[in-house]
């Protein structure tokens, strides 16, 4: 049974700052605290493969996969999936940036299933992503909206 997991962040800064930032997935050990490495693998216009992987775990063990995302500018979406999946029968993501007064909304959505053999079912998967996303989103809102305050004071403004 597919599950559905969809978050979203408001982030005082500008739409192409907050663009440019979280797609460019070669500086994502910086914007996000889980990874301990973002490897651009592959470049084919609009869409990138990558391998993402996250810091040790408690028994010393890193997970790792690869993706594929193809970001829209024209829609400001993303989508993307995992090329090598895991413990997932398959995931998939996407992403919206909505912009919203002086700011921009950014959503994750994520679709996926897991594989029998996960050490964590759909529900239990789901509430672990559901509070990573919050605290990734976070963290992002808080470096970009320093960023952008950065820019402003360097501007003059």
């Amino acid at each position: 049974m597919a599950t559905h997991t969809d978050n979203s962040v408001y982030i005082e800064a500008p739409l192409e700052l907050v663009w440019e930032r979280t797609n460019d997935i070669a500086s994502w050990t910086e914007l996000f605290d889980e990874y301990a490495e973002a490897t651009v693998l592959e470049r084919d216009g609009d869409t990138v493969t990558f391998r993402l992987a996250l810091h040790p775990d408690a028994d010393g063990r890193v997970w790792s996969w690869v993706s594929r995302r193809t970001v829209d500018e024209a829609t400001r979406t993303t989508r993307s999936h995992r090329v090598e999946t895991g413990p997932f029968k398959y995931m998939h993501l996407f992403w919206e940036y909505l912009p919203d007064g002086d700011g921009v909304r950014m959503r994750w959505v994520q679709d996926f299933e897991m594989k029998p053999s996960a050490p964590l079912g759909d529900a239990a998967m789901a509430e672990r992503i559901n509070r990573n996303t919050r605290h990734q989103q976070a963290r992002i809102k808080r470096l970009l909206e320093e960023a952008a305050l950065g820019a402003q004071a360097f501007a003059g403004v």
